[in-house]
């Protein structure tokens, strides 16, 4: 361990009082997407009291903290951290307020960049860096609470539903080289997890059917049932499961956010919130399709009208070709306490998804989780156990991390943005999601009704 590597770790622990306490107040004042209000003025504040230029305001709540004046020499490093959280109302420790609760653990990710600021702007740290970082904080990466983000969509203040891809899209990724990503684990058996692996592409969509009421006992002939048209849409998209392939690891789910009104009326305006992920985008455009085309078989039987509006969401994790620099940062913890670090390689894969996707398509991402949470994410029972490793142990990997990639010329940093090979760029990328948003539409089309 050298000298800057010693500082890095000091540093965060004669901080740890202060860190664990910004963890816990974020914890206990969950916020949802696009609306974390408390949560970034909490961050940019820190930020600005470390003397950073904060550019805030980005894609409604996010911001970034340059360590170093803008256009520094050298490649430049983001350190990122989360700003909300779910909508898990029975919580013991739910904000009354939002309604939310941190049962994601983006709460000890935003802490972790924190304390990576309070390490890396320690002078002598500062300037064995030679390159910039920036400190950053992203809305709204669960994809949740559809309807709200569909109507800022409309209302021009921010076209997708999650965070990274709305700054990707603003041009806020586009100073940056190299990313540093962390989530929050439940695992056990582990301290840390070398995350290295792809994940799922999907779009979100919501869905609904037009029907006419009618009194379901008395005169049910006389209704336009749109429960009907959703169930036999779902039966439609059951029956196409064995048409995907295995290796697409295609997932298709969601769940009614409005189903009729009575059990004695026909309905005549049922919801769904739907989900289609697979494993590339190519898989998920077939699968997308097939969902579709079952949504308008449904409305066609039954002769209800549909609206099916299509968001798009996150795009599948690029492994990073290069993860040195978290190992050293590793073992430069594990010098001081022997860590339990189990690694993930690029040769599996996850079925979940994450806006990190978006990031890895266009840069270099490292990322990793730590765990010192217990219970079952998205969930209510997730509890932080253990604060060392849930928020100062990321806190060190984030910072040391960024340092061996800047150290020495940033040759850790240069090496990487020269073998990394992007998948898409700003462009690309912009054109791919848009091709994803719309809106299909069909008319009610029932049979005249019968001669009383």
């Amino acid at each position: 361990m050298d000298q800057i590597e010693k500082k890095i770790i000091e540093t965060i622990d004669q901080n740890r009082e202060q860190i664990v306490a910004f963890g816990r107040d974020i914890w206990h004042h969950a916020e949802l997407g696009y609306r974390e209000f408390r949560t970034a003025g909490k961050f940019n504040e820190l930020l600005k009291n470390l003397g950073m230029e904060v550019d805030e305001g980005l894609a409604i709540t996010g911001a970034k903290g340059y360590l170093k004046p803008k256009g520094t020499a050298g490649p430049t490093v983001a350190v990122i951290g989360e700003l909300d959280a779910l909508p898990i109302a029975n919580h013991k420790d739910t904000n009354p307020e939002t309604g939310a609760a941190h049962c994601c653990g983006h709460h000890a990710q935003l802490t972790a960049t924190i304390g990576a600021a309070l390490a890396l702007s320690v002078p002598e740290v500062k300037e064995a860096l030679d390159g910039n970082v920036v400190f950053m904080s992203t809305p709204s990466e669960e994809f949740v609470d559809i309807d709200y983000k569909n109507g800022l969509r409309k209302e021009g203040k921010a076209r997708y539903g999650g965070g990274k891809c709305e700054l990707i899209r603003i041009g806020a990724f586009e100073d940056i080289d190299v990313a540093l990503g962390h989530h929050s684990d439940t695992d056990a058996e582990h301290d840390a997890i070398i995350m290295n692996c792809s994940s799922n592409v999907f779009v979100n969509k919501t869905v609904k059917f037009k029907g006419r009421k009618a009194h379901a006992a008395g005169f049910p002939e006389k209704g336009v049932d749109a429960l009907n048209a959703a169930e036999l849409a779902l039966h439609g998209i059951a029956l196409q499961r064995e048409s995907f392939r295995d290796e697409d690891t295609v997932r298709c789910h969601g769940y009614y956010l409005q189903g009729g009104d009575a059990v004695n009326i026909i309905a005549d305006d049922v919801v769904l919130e739907y989900c289609v992920r697979a494993k590339t985008m190519e898989a998920v455009k077939d699968a997308n399709a097939k969902v579709d085309r079952s949504f308008k078989a449904g409305a066609l039987a039954t002769g209800c009208g549909l609206e099916i509006e299509t968001l798009p969401g996150y795009f599948s994790t690029q492994p990073c070709p290069d993860v040195s620099a978290l190992q050293a940062a590793l073992d430069a913890v594990g010098e001081d306490r022997p860590l339990r670090v189990k690694e993930v390689p690029a040769s599996e894969h996850i079925t979940g998804s994450t806006d990190f996707g978006d990031v890895s398509a266009i840069m270099p991402l490292i990322q990793f989780y730590t765990t010192g949470l217990t219970g079952q994410l998205h969930n209510n029972n997730v509890e932080v156990v253990d604060e060392e490793i849930a928020y100062i142990l990321p806190a060190k990997l984030f910072a040391l991390t960024a340092y061996h990639l800047l150290k020495g010329d940033a040759a850790g940093a240069r090496h990487l943005m020269e073998i990394y090979q992007p998948k898409l760029d700003r462009e690309s990328y912009v054109e791919y999601m848009e091709s994803m948003l719309g809106t299909i539409e069909m008319e009610m089309d029932p049979l005249p009704l019968l001669e009383d």
